[in-house]
């Protein structure tokens, strides 16, 4: 009797539950679709692409060759970079800004507009790139360490034209994705109160679209860039689809701005998956039906459809370097060729 009453309780517990948690996502859903009438898709798009030198490079591609032709053959005007501290500063207390200056030199000449990425948690893995010599030190020494590394690069860019913005770490408080230790919330701190005190433009800061609050990252930056990640690979699911509207993503900027960062300027679409998210494999040991097959040029169209109903007005695409790489190693165009179309 006792063991029947137990049981009866506990089915419940978890009817009840389980009708709060139905309830909340059938709020969620209504509130998303309602979200997307009041915020109709942006008149006027500005789209760029985040570039990086290393995954050009790891991708057996020439990188200034690529760059350039992101440059010219796309003609971009909106372009993020990383300034990688790896690259930058290789032995302790030697910059080295030499491939940060050709990107940077080549964009002013174009007038093309840069968000500069500074930090230790850059785009591309993996994620949080600390020089050798920085391992080895403390973790307080480390972080004044890359603190004089943030305050060498904005001295030196401070005055160039083609600095739109500066983004302060990439997805910060994103963990434990990519080799990278537990976020620290005060040395984030310290890091935006530098950038803030050398230079008067405006900062970034980004975070995961789908799910992580973004209540400091809001607070803590003139733009906040949501990302934006469609087709996505778990090891206990495999590939999966998020099940989310593109008032989703203005509901929750709408909601996070008005409750806890009324002077957040606006939401931007800083990384809008553009290519495949490879599970185990690299785009070099995947055969290219394959990698066509996980991500399609409709996927492209459909996430670009997909974003310009958010109502967002600037969105940085995530993929330039594998679309040359299918195109100059592959013999698929279509994706480049695409983008070059929308770009131009």
């Amino acid at each position: 009797m006792v063991k029947a009453k137990s049981a009866r309780y506990v089915k419940k517990i978890l009817i009840t539950i389980f009708s709060i948690i139905g309830s909340l996502l059938i709020l969620l859903t209504i509130s998303s679709y309602i979200s997307e009438i009041y915020n109709p898709p942006a008149k006027n798009i500005s789209y760029g692409v985040s570039f990086s030198p290393t995954f050009a490079e790891y991708l057996d591609l020439d990188w200034k060759k690529t760059y350039l032709a992101v440059l010219d053959d796309l003609q971009i005007k909106h372009l993020r970079i990383p300034t990688y501290w790896t690259s930058v500063e290789k032995n302790q207390g030697k910059f080295d800004f030499t491939d940060d200056d050709f990107m940077l030199e080549e964009a002013q000449k174009r007038g093309v507009k840069v968000v500069v990425v500074l930090g230790i948690k850059q785009p591309r893995w993996p994620e949080c790139h600390v020089p050798q010599w920085a391992q080895k030190l403390s973790i307080n020494d480390r972080h004044e360490a890359a603190l004089k590394y943030i305050k060498e690069t904005v001295n030196r860019y401070k005055d160039n034209s083609a600095v739109y913005a500066w983004q302060i770490e990439n997805e910060p408080f994103f963990y434990p994705y990519g080799d990278c230790p537990v976020p620290d919330l005060d040395f984030f701190k310290k890091e935006v109160t530098l950038v803030k005190g050398m230079d008067k433009r405006p900062v970034i800061v980004s975070e995961t679209g789908e799910w992580a609050p973004w209540i400091v990252q809001m607070q803590s930056s003139d733009i906040f860039g949501t990302t934006l990640y469609r087709d996505v690979y778990h090891f206990l699911t495999g590939y999966f689809t998020y099940p989310l509207t593109p008032g989703y993503y203005s509901l929750r900027s709408n909601f996070f701005r008005k409750f806890f960062a009324p002077n957040n300027q606006k939401t931007i679409i800083v990384e809008l998956q553009a290519e495949p998210w490879f599970a185990n494999n690299s785009p070099l040991s995947t055969p290219v039906d394959r990698q066509i097959e996980i991500f399609s040029e409709e996927k492209l169209e459909a996430n670009l459809a997909f974003a310009k109903k958010t109502g967002f007005d600037e969105i940085y695409l995530w993929g330039v370097e594998w679309w040359y790489f299918m195109k100059e190693k592959k013999g698929h165009p279509e994706y480049w060729d695409y983008v070059k179309n929308l770009f131009n």
